[in-house]
């Protein structure tokens, strides 16, 4: 089984990302497929992978309460 991550993403963004790395991003395995993708690491260019992760910690640390978000903030 090929390396996998579940990542979040733009659910306007994630339709174009599936077509275009098709079998590579995928709706999210056991998860809300219109926010999350499953990302198969084989063959995916490293830039995209950081940019995917990246954006995924951005949008889940923005749900999160504001608290929260200036302790993550502090711990950087």
């Amino acid at each position: 089984m090929p390396a996998q991550v579940n990542l979040k993403a733009d659910p306007e963004r994630s339709p174009e990302l599936r077509e275009t790395y098709e079998g590579l991003i995928i709706p999210g395995y056991h998860m809300n497929k219109k926010h999350w993708n499953t990302v198969l690491f084989n063959a995916l260019p490293q830039e995209l992978i950081h940019e995917l992760i990246d954006h995924s910690y951005a949008l889940v640390v923005a749900s999160l309460p504001r608290k929260l978000q200036r302790e993550l903030s502090e711990q950087v």
